[in-house]
């Protein structure tokens, strides 16, 4: 009796693929007060026009328009109108919701949210 097998070198087993590495959740992205924030002041308007920052925080408003604005927060004296390059800067001491306008042009207004630091 005669065997026969078909012949050929054995093929070796495919490697498995490692698993991959698990990583870890990305975090929720949240806006965090800062120490020290920006608003422009541009086309007739305050961008952004609500910011929440920390008691102790300052404020920067940079009139980026070639008309004059001012920014006059409540209970506080208003600014020199501002020309184009201006800056103004207020730091908010205690928590609250501090409203601000343009004197010279009412409609734009704008709030500071500041929490507790």
């Amino acid at each position: 009796m005669t065997l026969s097998a078909c012949g050929g070198s054995p093929q070796p087993a495919a490697a498995a693929a490692p698993p991959a590495p698990k990583s870890p959740p990305a975090p929720a992205v949240t806006a965090s007060p800062v120490a020290t924030t920006s608003v422009g002041i541009a086309n007739f308007a305050f961008s952004p026009a609500a910011i929440t920052v920390k008691a102790g925080s300052t404020v920067t408003w940079t009139n980026q328009d070639e008309d004059a604005h001012t920014v006059a927060i409540a209970g506080s004296p208003a600014s020199q109108p501002l020309q184009n390059g201006d800056t103004f800067t207020h730091t908010f001491a205690q928590p609250g919701t501090y409203s601000y306008l343009c004197t010279i042009h009412p409609y734009m207004r704008g709030v500071v949210v500041v929490t507790a630091g």
